[in-house]
């Protein structure tokens, strides 16, 4: 199996909506072409907005459409940092670590747990460090644990961030990346943080997991004090993003075909991750495995001591990296099922579990 059946957050192609969206983007191009194909606003494609600030009953000017969700939050990171550092989850995603370092941003970690950011640890932090200019979570189906923030532990984390900002002259900003919610296949749905804070924290999500990665649509809705100059910094980038991408998703949207789209996709997502489940409880019976309610990774612990990154490199599988990619331990891997067709999972959690009894008879040959 090559590598890059695997590819981290991605889908399987077998999931995407393919045929359905090339005929999208033929009539967006049909029907608006000349705005799609020139420069437009740097808060992107206007119809597209409008109907995402209809979801979240804001004005449109609140909504901006970026070239996916990680460039939204490097430019917001550019825009808010400055010389205050930001608070991140612990274990990171690695991409999202990467986009907010480039950013200038330094990163003070917190724990993720069972259910979700540890928020003792956060309110014990921000009395004893100087304060932060935001809070990067992902609440619902963390990357890369696959953890789910409790209903409670939202309320807290909110009015924690709420009782800071009525404490202290400088505003501290909740930003909530909620790219996987759509794709809960289990359990019951949560209100978001937007929710819990009734619009006033940061939202921010993608297309990437719910239609397709290579479309490159993420959002953001921002506070209005915020909105203006988010749009300026990202005209200033890249002067108009992908407007093609972005009108071929509102093509989709106004056809009606998310929903139906989205219950194949779940479906999909939840024969994947049962058969993750499944391999892992097979091969890696010494292993602790979260049991992800949606999105496309599981965290799979191993006994302490246990270096996961020799058997991930020999497998070469692309589903597994270790938990030190993720600033976390080496005992600890990201899994990913999203990506690739179940039996294909299967074989690459065979192959990792194989190629991590090779190298432990290797080294028991050896000090013998």
């Amino acid at each position: 199996m090559e590598g890059s059946a695997f590819r981290g957050e991605g889908l399987d192609p077998a999931l995407l909506p393919l045929e359905e969206l090339a005929d999208c983007a033929a009539t967006a191009l049909a029907a608006d072409g000349k705005r799609i194909l020139s420069y437009g606003s740097g808060a992107g494609y206007t119809p597209l907005r409008e109907l995402i600030a209809e979801w979240f009953r804001v004005h449109p000017r609140r909504v901006v459409l970026t070239n996916g969700s990680l460039q939204g939050l490097g430019l917001l990171a550019r825009q808010l940092a400055g010389s205050r550092p930001v608070v991140a989850e612990y274990p990171i995603n690695d991409r999202a670590e990467k986009v907010l370092l480039d950013a200038g941003a330094m990163l003070l970690s917190v724990q993720v747990g069972p259910e979700g950011m540890q928020t003792d640890e956060l309110k014990q932090m921000l009395t004893e460090y100087r304060r932060p200019a935001f809070v990067y979570t992902i609440p619902t189906f963390h990357n890369p644990s696959g953890t789910t923030m409790t209903g409670p532990r939202r309320i807290t984390l909110t009015e924690l961030v709420r009782a800071q900002n009525l404490l202290q002259a400088e505003h501290l900003e909740l930003v909530e990346d909620d790219s996987y919610g759509l794709t809960r296949f289990e359990g019951e749905r949560l209100p978001t943080l937007f929710d819990c804070t009734r619009g006033a924290s940061v939202y921010a999500s993608s297309f990437s997991a719910t239609i397709a990665p290579g479309l490159r649509v993420g959002w953001l809705v921002l506070p209005d004090a915020l909105a203006p100059r988010f749009v300026d910094r990202a005209t200033d980038t890249y002067i108009t993003p992908a407007l093609l991408g972005q009108a071929t998703v509102f093509e989709f949207l106004r056809r009606g075909s998310l929903e139906a789209h989205l219950e194949r996709l779940r479906e999909g997502l939840r024969l994947r991750r049962d058969a993750l489940l499944d391999s892992v409880a097979v091969h890696f019976p010494d292993g602790s495995l979260t049991r992800p309610e949606g999105g496309v990774c599981a965290w799979l612990e191993l006994p302490p001591g246990t270096d996961s990154r020799p058997f991930v490199e020999g497998a070469a599988t692309g589903l597994a990296a270790a938990g030190t990619a993720f600033a976390s331990t080496a005992n600890g891997l990201r899994l990913s099922f999203g990506s690739a067709p179940p039996d294909e999972l299967e074989s690459a959690v065979e192959r990792l579990a194989e190629v991590r009894a090779q190298l432990s008879r290797s080294r028991a040959q050896l000090s013998s």
